[in-house]
């Protein structure tokens, strides 16, 4: 199998996901990056600053930079609304880690469901075999858009985690979720 690089953009019935670039500074902070109730469940602390936003679009970038593919945003359809985050983060040729986040004006509309069903179905063709993603064992709504998203819950990972935002310094129980793809 030939392993391409994935589309800087791409799209689905109400949404546009793209690579980030470093205009986006602003509204990433604003829309999610420094909401304490959208960053609750995120395993990356709440930005405090835009530095803290810029400091990620440099990491998006060096991951876009290292592999087929990085983090993407979410963009609302026609009017270019920022919605929230998904991507990749991979850890081998093979093996990535996914997520996302969403603006909270923008929970319970199915955006996550559809945003990571786009990342699912690229995933083959950048090489990657084990798609998975962690998910805090008392948010049932990520749970959900997991297991919707054909994702198995493989395992209860016990104090594995640091959800900054919730717990500072505490390591917190997790599900492991995965698609084999």
């Amino acid at each position: 199998m030939k392993i391409a690089r994935a589309p800087e953009r791409l799209e689905t019935e109400r949404l546009v996901l793209r690579r980030p670039v470093a205009g986006d500074a602003d509204a990433v902070f604003s829309r999610y990056g420094a909401d304490p109730d959208v960053t609750r469940y995120v395993g990356w602390p709440m930005h405090r600053s835009l530095a803290d936003t810029r400091a990620f679009l440099a990491a998006s970038d060096a991951q876009w930079e290292r592999w087929p593919a990085g983090p993407y945003l979410i963009f609302a359809r026609g009017d270019d609304t920022l919605l929230g985050g998904t991507g990749f983060a991979f850890e081998t040729p093979r093996r990535a880690m996914t997520g996302y986040v969403l603006a909270k004006d923008a929970w319970g509309k199915g955006y996550a469901t559809e945003a990571l069903r786009a990342i699912v179905e690229i995933a083959p063709s950048l090489g990657v075999r084990r798609l998975y993603a962690l998910c805090h064992t008392r948010h049932r709504p990520s749970a959900r858009v997991l297991e919707n998203c054909g994702f198995e819950r493989e395992a209860v990972l016990r104090c594995h985690t640091e959800f900054p935002n919730l717990a500072p310094g505490e390591l917190a129980d997790v599900f492991c979720y995965a698609r084999i793809l």
